[in-house]
């Protein structure tokens, strides 16, 4: 993806720029501030609201072609609405909105005035950021030799500029992060023939190659010598080789690292309790905690913040060939726990809880945050517009809500609990796979915190976040944005 050129300096000398984004709230008042001259923008802007074309209703936008008195070809006149009605979802979708009319047209250099229509409870700097974040993310395009004769756009603005100065730190963040998301959906778009485990391989030996981190891969054979059998349980129905990929950023003393762990089911029929047929294509998606942590680490390796991150990704498919495991199976832990496979198409816990163990024995996390397309519970609890939360650490849920609600990429917290513990109990093994219908969500996190007792944990659900269904179907990009804000903040820390 092409990178724009944002200047974090003010400059309001329209002769450098070839389009102009001006605010504007319902009575049609300039919200822009810091332009060198206003008069001829105000005027326009009268002329607009008595002809009855500018209503300034939040989410209209009207572009205008060679407007007199100016010196740009172009003027984006973009309504904000009532600014005491103004919610940052209002914000984001008008936003949004805007970079796309802005691409298509001849747009190249553009001063933004946006930064001042901030939500009731924003600041600026986070308006500012936004809008970085979004313009970058506006120019992705997925790209990929199984699209035939498919053609990118070649993306036309390359430069932008605030009409006041704005954090270089803040235009950083967005734009790394835009790279990281970037990332995730090249991932989680790529057919599942093509996102194999072993690519997910090589792309974190690409990332390592690019920015110096540290790239650990172990094979089938490895993990079966170790005693990995839940993560192989689920490996051993496909001919596909799996892969455990471990990546290391470094960029701190000898602190102990945070975690980062992501599920990486590349392709997930469910095994032999086989999942319906309709939209089952949609399971390539089952690697989203995997791109989310490769998305991540991208973003950090532009950023370089002075912290220390670690990832495990364990990676596989989930088939239902003759050597597929069963329900009623009964696999032992690389921990030692025995597991009761009551339904293979939960593997995405038995996979978790390995490499979990695993990076606890090898990496001595400081605090471990998994992430994974794990229940379609969670859809049914948060829709799509939140991911859930759950954790044995009150402290490190807080700072990952904190991260959410700054970057508006959101979590919800749910419980965890005795109660919901018991419903994993097992006649046969240490605990089931699953405990019922009720409190999906709950109770497969309940099975991930029995192996993340002794370090502080959460666990991301991100099922009804990761992609998108529907006639824009296709990855999110998400929760990239919130963790690399909630890194950040542990970097500060």
């Amino acid at each position: 993806m092409q990178k724009i050129q944002i200047d974090a300096h003010a400059n309001t000398q329209l002769t450098d720029f070839d389009s102009l984004i001006i605010a504007v709230d319902q009575q049609g008042t300039l919200l822009t501030e810091g332009l060198h001259d206003e008069e001829p923008i105000k005027a326009l802007l009268q002329t607009l609201l008595t002809n009855g074309d500018l209503t300034g209703k939040n989410g209209q936008c009207l572009m205008l072609a060679l407007p007199a008195a100016l010196s740009v070809q172009r003027v984006f006149v973009v309504g904000f609405g009532d600014r005491n009605q103004l919610s940052d979802k209002g914000f984001l979708s008008t936003v949004q909105n805007v970079a796309k009319q802005v691409n298509a047209s001849g747009a190249k250099a553009v001063l933004n005035g946006l930064a001042e229509a901030t939500p009731n409870g924003r600041s600026r700097e986070w308006a500012a950021q936004q809008i970085s974040l979004i313009f970058q993310r506006s120019l992705y395009q997925y790209q990929h030799p199984s699209r035939g004769k498919f053609t990118a756009e070649t993306a036309k603005l390359n430069q932008m500029a605030f009409t006041q100065a704005v954090s270089l730190q803040a235009l950083q963040q967005a734009q790394a992060t835009a790279l990281g998301m970037a990332l995730t959906q090249d991932l989680a778009n790529l057919p599942p023939n093509f996102c194999t485990p072993a690519y997910l391989a090589q792309s974190a030996q690409t990332l390592a190659n690019d920015y110096g981190f540290k790239v650990h891969i172990l094979e089938r054979e490895q993990m079966l010598e170790m005693g990995m059998g839940a993560f192989m349980a689920v490996a051993q129905g496909t001919p596909t080789p799996p892969k455990m990929i471990c990546l290391e950023y470094r960029g701190a003393d000898d602190r102990a690292p945070i975690a980062l762990v992501g599920k990486g089911v590349t392709f997930d029929t469910g095994g032999i309790s086989l999942k319906p047929g309709e939209a089952m294509d949609e399971m390539k998606f089952d690697m989203g905690g995997a791109a989310t942590v490769l998305g991540v680490f991208k973003a950090l390796g532009e950023l370089k913040p002075a912290l220390n991150v670690v990832a495990v990704i364990p990676a596989t498919e989930n088939m239902p060939d003759g050597h597929a495991a069963k329900p009623g199976d009964v696999v032992t832990s690389l921990s030692g726990q025995t597991i009761e496979i009551l339904n293979t198409d939960a593997e995405g816990r038995l996979i978790l809880c390995d490499a979990l163990t695993y990076v606890q024995q090898t990496y001595q996390p400081a605090k471990i945050v998994d992430m994974a397309t794990l229940t379609g519970a969670c859809i049914i609890a948060l829709g799509n517009h939140v991911s859930g939360v759950l954790g044995n650490d009150q402290t490190l849920v807080d700072q990952l809500l904190a991260a959410g609600q700054t970057t508006y990429d959101r979590f919800w917290q749910l419980p965890l609990g005795e109660e919901w513990d018991e419903q994993l109990k097992s006649n046969f093994a240490d605990m089931a796979n699953i405990g019922g219908r009720a409190g999906g969500t709950i109770t497969a996190a309940q099975f991930l915190a029995r192996f993340t007792r002794e370090v502080p944990w959460a666990h991301l659900d991100i099922a009804g976040t990761a992609w998108v269904s529907g006639k824009e179907k296709g990855a999110s990009g998400r929760p990239v944005p919130a963790l690399v804000e909630f890194l950040l903040q542990q970097a500060q820390a």
